[in-house]
């Protein structure tokens, strides 16, 4: 954000900025986002939690997340090898603003929704 001349701030979302926010925001990401924020979970484990997601979806959803540092992945030497995912300092961070997008949106729903109906 910048300022402008009349003292109003003008809003430039550059395209790594709308890719990163496009991954980070979708549906199966805050979903993602929500389970490992309570607690490391394995593949099928977050497959039971978000039931509507496909394995497809939810495997390239982790990818992403892992690719932009928002998660990681752990390999545990049990047997046989099992995988765990687990959510970053960096992606801890993401909790404050999503809040406020959602107590936004919980806010103004009403006004959304009248919006909609038109």
């Amino acid at each position: 954000m910048t300022d402008t001349a009349d003292g109003n701030a003008e809003l430039t979302i550059s395209a790594p900025h709308r890719e990163l926010l496009d991954q980070v925001l979708d549906k199966w990401s805050l979903q993602v986002l929500n389970e490992l924020c309570e607690r490391p979970c394995r593949f099928n484990d977050l497959r039971r939690a978000i039931p509507a997601v496909t394995q497809k979806s939810l495997t390239a959803t982790l990818r992403k997340l892992e690719r932009n540092g928002i998660i990681e992945r752990i390999v545990l030497s049990t047997r046989p090898v099992a995988v765990e995912y687990r959510i970053t300092q960096l992606g801890k961070t993401l909790r404050g603003p999503v809040d406020v997008l959602l107590a936004w949106a919980a806010a103004h729903m009403l006004e959304i929704d009248s919006a909609r109906d038109g």
